[in-house]
């Protein structure tokens, strides 16, 4: 039995503990979830919680089959369309630094974020959710309404971009070192 089935057993039991447990297990995800499709944290913020009370209000009729987390993704997903539909603003710059209490950006993770921006929306959002948020390509199929297969095809496309993308930047990258190199040699300072 998994801890879900655990919380799940709780639930259906009427033990209330068992809700700030399974917001415990998927906060943290939906929230970085939520903060890939949304511009803003507070926004992400009021869209994992408006995606809890979505779950709970209409708990009774959920039929537990092992695929809660799947079926949370998409009501975050819904939940950030609802958002994104509701509110128009101006994007805040990339370049802002954001401060995250307990969920600081490393390099990498802003390095894998500027890199999958880079390609079509519906591949980005593959490529998160497989790699970041560690989905199953059966979740994320159920996540998006999409079939497996084509999920499947999607991500290799999106792989293949990927690669082209960081095979480009990294050509620039020695483009650049090669003309420090240059002036180097000519008596020049790299700077």
């Amino acid at each position: 039995m998994t801890r879900e089935d655990e919380i799940f057993e709780k639930l259906k039991n009427g033990d209330e503990s068992g809700v700030s447990e399974l917001v415990g297990l998927y906060y943290e995800d939906i929230l970085r979830y939520c903060m890939f499709r949304l511009p803003d944290r507070y926004l992400a913020e009021d869209a994992v919680q408006e995606t809890f009370l979505k779950v709970f209000r209409y708990f009774d009729d959920y039929r537990h089959r092992g695929r809660f987390r799947a079926f949370l993704y998409k009501v975050a997903g819904n939940t950030c369309i609802d958002m994104m539909r509701k509110k128009r603003w101006d994007p805040i710059p990339e370049d802002v630094a954001q401060e995250e209490s307990g969920m600081r950006k490393t390099e990498e993770q802003e390095d894998f974020l500027r890199i999958i921006r880079k390609i079509p929306p519906e591949l980005g959002e593959i490529v998160f959710l497989r790699f970041s948020q560690e989905l199953k390509l059966r979740e994320i199929a159920e996540t998006m309404g999409l079939p497996l297969r084509t999920v499947q095809s999607r991500l290799r496309r999106a792989l293949k971009l990927l690669r082209t993308e960081m095979e480009q930047e990294g050509d620039t990258a020695k483009e650049g070192n090669r003309s420090g190199e240059k002036e180097i040699r000519k008596g020049g300072r790299a700077e």
